[in-house]
């Protein structure tokens, strides 16, 4: 069984990883998990990566922060009800207003990454309605949470 504190090694380089279990509700009629809920999964893991690098508090209260552009999912492997499963998210690319995040989902009960994928975010003033500049302040809580400079 793993914990976050002794993560599989297709997650030792995901500074945010969450751990969600696999709900009966989750599975579809084919009796494996819906495609949908993998965003989801990957939704949960952009927010735990907010939690671990600390911009939460930067964004709360600011009017600014990330909107989501796009997302892609590979679906590698089916997964079923009852399982838990451990979602890594990490940035890979910091541009001027976008960002990249990667993802992987890991089933514990096959001891496997069974999809992985990727988030475009845009750094967004809510107020005005359009993408800004990503702040110095944003920048380096990433830097610091990856452990280097994007």
């Amino acid at each position: 069984m793993y914990d976050l504190d002794n993560l599989p090694p297709e997650l030792a380089d995901f500074p945010a990883v969450a751990k969600v279990p696999v709900q009966w509700g989750d599975m579809d009629s084919f009796q494996h998990v819906n495609n949908v809920v993998y965003l989801r999964w990957f939704e949960t893991s952009r927010v735990r990566y907010l939690e671990v690098s600390g911009l939460n508090p930067i964004l709360e209260g600011s009017g600014c922060g990330p909107i989501l552009v796009s997302v892609h999912c590979n679906y590698r492997k089916q997964l079923r009800y009852p399982d838990q499963v451990l979602i890594g998210a990490r940035m890979v690319k910091l541009g001027g207003t976008s960002m990249k995040v990667e993802h992987t989902v890991y089933s514990i009960t096959q001891q496997s990454a069974v999809a992985d994928g990727e988030s475009n975010i845009v750094y967004f003033d809510y107020a005005n309605q359009k993408a800004i500049m990503i702040p110095d302040d944003v920048r380096e809580l990433i830097s610091k949470t990856e452990g280097k400079d994007l």
